[in-house]
């Protein structure tokens, strides 16, 4: 009989241990290329010599994870940072614990992709996008903050990003139903900055808008008009049943001015690189932007416009 009870008790410690880990969450800071996996092979507690075989055994360890329920997250492991960080924590960088430790502090306060079971393929995919967007977001706060230089609530750097996000209001306002594709190109030293929104209206309802995205859209957008840069604005609008449109816009004088039909058509099919022509895409219609509100003319936002969460504002407005 006290066997039996001894021989309960650890089954419920076992279950309740279960119970527990289910209730922490994971972290698993991932070498997405071969470089970076190349950099760390230098360590020799880092257990893995083959770059295919080390991304099978992290998706088995995912699945693994899944399985008992446990909430995970995928994050970047950058070699570079992990250094840094050693030296700065004064840790003997090769050894398993210091890399844990990196990954606990470090990799899991940066972007991360919550584990749903996907194929690896696709989480580093989107796990690259959210690091890209984050790198795009620190750079475009940065010259933003720059041009603004005072950092008073109206410093050019406040008052070019109020009118960028008002801009993506009125352009997304503007396009009417469907599936939008918005693409914001701004110049800066080396590449470009990009930033992308998503947005889809059916027009019985608000566009709704993803907070992250219209906020790296608002900041980069707000750099060229702060810089007087010559950007532009591409918009891909779907509908079903009708081919996809393609409008745009420039640049000038801090607002966005709507580009002709044939200028349209010339920037979309033209090589950015080489300046080529590129075959026009089939199934494509290009049309002239549509010319937006001014910057001071009334909002009409609450009436039917584009509404985002209220993510923070990279100028702390």
């Amino acid at each position: 009989m006290a066997h039996t009870t001894q021989g309960g008790t650890h089954r419920r410690e076992r279950t309740a241990r279960r119970a527990l880990r289910r209730e922490a969450p994971s972290t698993v800071a991932l070498l997405a290329d071969e470089e970076d996996f190349a950099a760390m092979r230098r360590y020799v507690s880092f257990a893995f010599d083959d770059h295919t075989a080390y991304l099978r055994q992290t998706e088995g360890l995912l699945r693994m994870l899944a399985s008992q329920g446990v909430h995970t997250s995928i994050a970047l492991f950058d070699p570079v940072e992990y250094e840094e960080f050693c030296a700065d924590s004064g840790i003997d960088p090769d050894t398993s614990a210091a890399r844990t430790r990196y990954t606990a502090e470090v990799a899991a306060a940066g972007p991360t992709v919550t584990y749903e079971g996907q194929p690896l393929d696709q989480l580093l995919q989107r796990l690259i996008g959210a690091a890209e967007q984050q790198a795009t977001w620190e750079y475009a706060t940065a010259l933003l903050s720059r041009a603004g230089g005072c950092g008073c609530s109206d410093d050019p750097g406040h008052a070019a990003f109020r009118r960028a996000r008002t801009a993506l209001r009125r352009l997304l306002t503007a396009a009417g139903p469907g599936r939008h594709h918005v693409v914001c190109s701004v110049p800066a030293s080396g590449a470009p900055l990009v930033a992308v929104v998503h947005a889809e209206a059916t027009g019985e309802r608000p566009v709704e808008l993803d907070g992250t995205e219209a906020l790296i859209f608002s900041t980069v957008l707000a750099c060229g008009i702060a810089t007087d840069s010559p950007g532009g604005v591409v918009l891909r609008t779907t509908v079903p049943g009708t081919p996809d449109t393609v409008r745009g816009w420039s640049l000038q004088q801090g607002w966005l001015r709507p580009l002709s039909e044939a200028e349209v058509f010339s920037a979309y099919c033209t090589d950015a690189d080489t300046g080529e022509p590129v075959p026009p895409e089939h199934g494509v219609e290009y049309r002239p932007g549509i010319p937006l509100p001014g910057p001071d003319a009334p909002d009409g936002s609450d009436d039917g416009g584009p509404r985002e969460p209220e993510p923070a504002d990279p100028e702390g407005e």
